[in-house]
């Protein structure tokens, strides 16, 4: 499987698997900035992607980044539809209490390649009953 991307500046980097087996493939900032404590920011990775058919691709947050400085990506997991042509940014949140600075080619997130399953949607009278029913948040115990 084939994931094309387009450069769209000289601080650009490619996305890259930093070790063999890894889920996620890295993302670099393009900018220098600071994120206040309590602020967020769009990153912009300097890619623009075509997926591969039927797929997504979810930006995720570094751990490292989360335990470190309290620093994650805002809508996590960010979803890229595969028709989306413009530019891959990242939206950081600093949870944190100090300002947050991102440096150009800084790693900031990860991207995921999912499989999506298109469905059909059909409105019911009834849905087939579990054992769990309607029970939601809670309902199996602590």
């Amino acid at each position: 499987m084939t994931l094309k991307v387009k450069l769209l500046n000289e601080n650009a980097r490619l996305p890259h698997y930093a070790h063999p087996g890894d889920a996620g493939l890295d993302l670099f900032s393009t900018v220098d900035t600071l994120i206040e404590p309590g602020g967020s920011a769009l990153i912009p990775t300097g890619l623009s992607i075509q997926l591969p058919p039927c797929t997504e691709a979810q930006v995720r947050p570094r751990s490292g980044l989360a335990l470190k400085h309290q620093v994650t990506v805002l809508n996590t997991p960010g979803t890229i539809d595969e028709g989306y042509r413009g530019e891959v940014g990242v939206i950081l949140i600093n949870h944190g209490k100090a300002p947050f600075h991102v440096a150009i080619g800084m790693k900031i997130a990860q991207m995921v390649i999912k499989p999506v399953y298109p469905v059909t949607v059909q409105a019911v009278e009834e849905l087939e009953s579990t054992s769990r029913g309607e029970g939601g948040f809670g309902s199996t115990g602590v």
